[in-house]
């Protein structure tokens, strides 16, 4: 509140003054140089105000997304921005932000002074403070209605390209692996009947090579029913199955988990792919001598996310590119509104940081 009459007291003078002198000179071009100046101004202050915001109260308030036609002149252009609806509702809130900075202002000397009124009453000012910032400085309802739909169709589709990559996987690992040992069985078993009576020591060979195969078989779908949904994740749950993870890894891989109450069910099979890949990769091009895997449950106003980090100490470079293995995995979180990211600099270490939210 102390920081903010001065920016507020400022923008209120500068606001006045432009949009008079700027009416008043419409006659002549001068005028709308001004009420442009008077635009940029208004569009500043409320970009400092949501600043302020942030740095002060710890709100973040997004800007709201402005979209203009750059058809026509710049004349033309310049009116379709000083007409925008969100210019108006910024020009509102500096107006109201000014007299309420003038109450504000006494009230936080007060409660710096006096100690209930800094408890007890400039939180509650703060909060409809706030209040008003979101209302006017952010994004309105249709708008953000509109991005989440933008947001989740992006995520359907990125969801749908995953599934479908997930499909062609399992097809690919059937026919090549599980597919073939089972022709090969049978075809073996065939054989060693027709041998049966005639060369029955010959027939013992080929069923013995058949029975290999036949267990051969079923220890690839074991391994591609584990690929699916690994028997462990449903029954102990994530640290059980990111331990699993790490003791079969080349190089030690130091695990913490922190994670409870457990969360949904695809939310922990998307952390433990995720880990599951990142700590495959590690170990065939990092180059790294350990690895740490981190996950824990934290609080948000909008919902509890679970938080997976990959760290490793190797040579870096890695990038999510078109394609690739770290995209896929975005590809995936982002079915559950997940976000990750990389940050891999030459040289390492490489961090990978999943966010997946619990409700979405």
């Amino acid at each position: 509140m102390l920081a903010g009459f001065p920016v507020n007291l400022l923008a209120f003078i500068l606001i006045v003054t432009l949009f008079s002198v700027g009416v008043s000179t419409l006659v002549v071009w001068l005028g709308l140089v001004v009420l442009l100046v008077a635009t940029k101004t208004v569009f500043g202050f409320a970009a400092a105000n949501r600043g302020l915001i942030r740095r002060t109260l710890g709100v973040d308030i997004p800007a709201p997304p402005i979209t203009y036609d750059d058809s026509g002149t710049f004349w033309q252009r310049y009116l379709r921005r000083l007409t925008h609806p969100q210019m108006w509702r910024n020009l509102a809130y500096l107006v109201l932000a000014f007299p309420l900075a003038c109450f504000e202002f006494p009230l936080a000397i007060a409660g710096v002074i006096i100690l209930p009124v800094g408890l007890f009453v400039l939180p509650v000012v703060a909060a409809l403070h706030v209040l008003l910032a979101r209302a006017l400085l952010g994004p309105n309802s249709t708008a953000a209605l509109e991005q989440k739909a933008e947001r989740l169709q992006a995520s359907r589709a990125r969801g749908v390209d995953a599934a479908e990559a997930e499909r062609r996987r399992i097809e690919r690992d059937l026919h090549d692996g599980a597919q073939q040992r089972l022709v090969a069985v049978a075809m073996g078993l065939g054989r060693a009947k027709s041998k049966m009576d005639l060369d029955p020591d010959a027939a013992k060979a080929l069923i013995d090579e058949a029975h290999a195969d036949a267990k051969l078989a079923v220890s690839e779908l074991r391994d591609l029913a584990r690929g699916i949904y690994p028997a462990v994740l449903g029954d102990r749950g994530l640290d059980a199955a990111l331990s699993s993870l790490a003791a079969k890894c080349p190089i030690p891989v130091e695990v913490n988990v922190r994670i409870d109450p457990r969360p949904p069910a695809a939310v922990e099979s998307t952390a433990y792919f995720i880990v599951g890949e990142c700590l495959t990769n590690i170990a065939k091009h990092s180059g790294a001598a350990e690895a740490k895997v981190n996950a824990w449950r934290e609080e948000r106003p909008t919902g509890d996310l679970v938080v997976v980090e990959i760290t490793d100490d190797g040579h870096g470079g890695a990038s999510m590119r078109a394609g690739g293995g770290l995209s896929g995995l975005a590809d995936r979180a982002a079915t559950i509104d997940g976000v990750m990211t990389v940050v891999s600099p030459i040289g390492g270490p490489t961090v990978i940081r999943a966010d997946l939210p619990c409700v979405w």
